[in-house]
Formats: C-alpha cells, structure tokens, sequence
C-alpha cells in the first residue's frame, strides 16, 4: 500500500513510524503546504490503514491514543451516550466503570448521591465520582498513562473477587470477524475480567468505532448485552449485533 503513497505522504509515514503520531501544525512547517493538504494526506494514510486520524493530527495505527488527545473528539456524541448510558443504572446496583473518555461521560451524568457502588480503574472517574459522593471503589495497579487507568496484576486480582450488576467498557473498534478491540493488550485484560464478573455487560462508543479492528479482541459480538452507541451501525454490522443479541441502544 505504501507504494500508492506519494513522495511527502512517504514522509508523514516515515515520521509516524518514528514518533508514533504527527501533529497538522507541525507537518505543515516541516512540509511547507497547506493545512488543508496535510489533512488529505492524513486522510490518505488512514483509508490505508495505515494510521488514525485523531484531534489535532493522527497517530501510527497499533498506537494508544492519549486520553488528553481523544477528550476533543466526538465531544457531543459522548455526551449522548454516557447521559443515556446513565439512565440503565438502577438504585442498589453495583457498577464497573472502565477508563476512557466516553465512560467517564456516564460517570458525569450519575446523578450526585446515587445510591449505587462503583468499581473504577480510572483515576479520572474516581474523582468525578468523588465530588458527587458516590460510593466509589479504586482498584489498585500500574498507572497507564495514556488512559489514566489502572492496569496489571494488582487491578486484575482485585476485580476478579467482585460481583457486578452490570459493566460499562469502552472499545477501540468492533466488526463483525474481530468481535470488540481495544488497542492496549493491558486494557483488553482488565475488560474481560471485568466481563466475567458481571450479570450484564454494556459497551460504549461512538460511531467511528464501527466496522474498525485494532490490536486485541476482548470480546465476540455474542458476549456483550448491549451497546449504547450515538448511531446506528451499517446494515451488515447491525444484522451480525442482532443475530448476535445484542441491543443497540442510542443517544
């Protein structure tokens, strides 16, 4: 594929295969051409399957994106999902809430003083949900910086002694061959266990996740309950979900 690429395309890849992601601003000096050129380009690369366009650039495919990166990205659209989300959490339940920018939005939308338990291995939901005096448990673990979340053996142990109503887990990319991604192996770890432990399990995206596939497959299409999802699927994903049994629930 790379041969279909033209001399400054070349360069952009050269330069993420080096760094792992590139920055418009920066590759317009570098290159000296217009935003509006990189972007092409970018677009290029990633009709390739060659890299993911993010927030303000777009990094080598296979790479974590940071969380601060992917906070400006489809902003409204998580907002949807976490608030309907939100909404399935019923008073008495015990939920696990994974890390990742669009459950920390169904973190956001639990009413202060909810009667409910939450399980988080993301810092950043702990502390959302601490300022609204929800009973919150923290696993342990190694920080993953790009996610602010809690992973490893510490983290893994912890939620495998644990029962949950239900589980909110966040996913890189699902199709119909791959089941659900994410592009971190210690993530992927944490989500299954997580499955496990729970009577239902509900994935969170938005719709640029469809029809993706990335580093590691954490789950069939079959064992997940639901997706809350700001969109529907194409035609052929969304036959695969129902055939499957999964609801598709939006936003």
């Amino acid at each position: 594929m790379s041969a279909l690429l033209n001399e400054r395309q070349q360069q952009i890849l050269e330069m993420l295969n080096t760094d792992g992601e590139v920055k418009v601003a920066e590759l317009k000096e570098t290159l000296s051409v217009t935003e509006m050129t990189i972007r092409r380009d970018l677009e290029k690369l990633e009709s390739a399957g060659i890299a993911k366009r993010t927030f303000g650039g777009a990094i080598l495919i296979g790479k974590d994106i940071a969380i601060h990166e992917r906070t400006g990205v489809m902003t409204e659209e998580k907002i949807r999902i976490g608030k309907k989300a939100a909404e399935l959490i019923r008073p008495g339940e015990s939920i696990f809430l994974d890390g990742g920018t669009t459950t920390f939005q169904v973190a956001r939308y639990l009413k202060p003083g909810s009667d409910v338990t939450v399980v988080t291995n993301a810092l950043n939901t702990a502390v959302e949900l601490m300022s609204k005096k929800i009973p919150t448990l923290v696993t342990g673990g190694m920080i993953l910086e790009t996610t602010s979340s809690l992973v490893g053996p510490i983290a893994a142990e912890m939620l495998s002694g644990m029962a949950f109503d239900r589980i909110f887990l966040g996913a890189t990319g699902v199709n119909e061959a791959h089941g659900f991604s994410n592009s971190n192996v210690y993530e992927a770890e944490i989500k299954k266990i997580a499955m496990k432990q729970s009577a239902e399990v509900n994935v969170v995206l938005d719709h640029t996740k469809f029809g993706e596939k990335v580093l590691v497959s954490f789950a069939s299409l079959a064992s997940v309950h639901r997706i809350i999802a700001d969109e529907k699927p194409d035609p052929a994903l969304l036959r695969a979900l129902k055939k499957a049994g999964v609801e598709i629930l939006l936003g």
